[in-house]
């Protein structure tokens, strides 16, 4: 028993406190626990519809990640598990990060050994993980659906794997917006991540795909990188509003990283047109550099000493002479100074 345990907390240590501390509170919310159930349900009724439907799938050549025409045409199942994976249960990332900034636990985590972007990868790691979690336990359905008939295996894996992928940027996006204030605020945010998400993806995917003849693997780099961008996007958002410190010469990171929403589809719709259709994922990589590096504080380097330019005597810092100024005879010597 003492073995298991002690493998159990080696397990969890390499996991990080942040993750952790969050799994185990997100577990026990409602935002899990309810769309967890409620999806059970709706899998259950829609398995049992598309068995008398019978076959509802169709060959497709476009059978690529994120390709959203593919999942309205996969029946109710995909549909459902869509609905609640990538929209539903993401949502409750918008209360994650508001709570640490109005209490200013966000203080108390980073005096200790935890820096900014391990205190947003916890929180987005629980909130990926509880939706995949969820669609894990609907394997069973799954296997139900191939025994029914007229299942194709290799569009189930692309539809599995666009799901994953879409619940990590909803995810990232959320817990972006958590960090705002007001519920305006936040849904606006939410708003700028989605819009920016789709036009960029749109026109990356759509145009890859026209010019390879369909989702081949030049289609999938661009989605690959696609994932990557919006991914540090959600994440840099979140992580540039608990910064502790914000200089007078600096603009103010948050706006930086929105600066970079709103501009991603032009830098995106450039790069596709420049490389006729098939290079989308030059700008997504130029923007991903930005997103990572946009947010760091100017250091000076570490040879710099923080008293290398004031004078020193022995160690200590030298005296400063008293001006001296000529008295009635024209001697300049310093005047006595009355004792202390």
């Amino acid at each position: 028993m003492k073995e298991m345990d002690a493998a159990e907390l080696g397990w969890l240590d390499r996991m990080g406190a942040m993750t952790v501390k969050e799994l185990r509170q997100g577990l026990r919310r409602g935002m899990f626990i309810f769309p967890f159930i409620f999806i059970q349900l709706l899998a259950v009724m829609a398995t049992a519809f598309e068995f008398h439907l019978g076959d509802v799938e169709r060959y497709s050549e476009k059978t690529g990640v994120f390709n959203l025409a593919l999942v309205m045409d996969s029946g109710p199942f995909w549909m459902v598990a869509w609905a609640v994976c990538v929209v539903v249960m993401p949502l409750g990332g918008l209360l994650l990060m508001g709570q640490e900034l109005e209490e200013g636990n966000h203080e108390l985590l980073q005096m200790t050994g935890l820096n900014r972007w391990r205190v947003v990868r916890g929180k987005f790691l629980v909130i990926w993980g509880c939706c995949i979690l969820t669609f894990l336990s609907l394997l069973p359905y799954l296997i139900v659906r191939y025994f029914i008939g007229g299942i194709d295996p290799w569009r189930n894996i692309i539809l599995s794997l666009s799901l994953v992928f879409a619940a990590g940027l909803t995810s990232a996006g959320t817990l972006g917006a958590s960090a705002f204030k007001g519920v305006s605020g936040k849904l606006g945010v939410m708003a700028l991540y989605a819009c920016s998400l789709l036009i960029s993806g749109s026109m990356v995917l759509w145009a890859s795909a026209f010019r390879s003849g369909g989702c081949g693997w030049i289609y999938h780099i661009n989605a690959l990188f696609l994932f990557v961008c919006y991914l540090l996007l959600g994440l840099g958002l979140a992580r540039s509003r608990i910064r502790l410190v914000v200089h007078h010469y600096e603009v103010k990171p948050s706006w930086m990283v929105m600066g970079l929403l709103f501009f991603s589809p032009l830098v995106v719709g450039m790069s596709t047109a420049m490389t006729v259709g098939y290079g989308g994922f030059i700008g997504l990589i130029g923007i991903s550099v930005l997103a990572w590096f946009t947010d760091i504080s100017p250091k000076a380097p570490s040879w710099v000493s923080p008293t290398g330019a004031l004078p020193q005597s022995g160690g200590l810092l030298a005296p400063v002479p008293l001006p001296t100024a000529p008295n009635a005879g024209g001697d300049t010597t310093p005047p006595e100074q009355e004792p202390e």
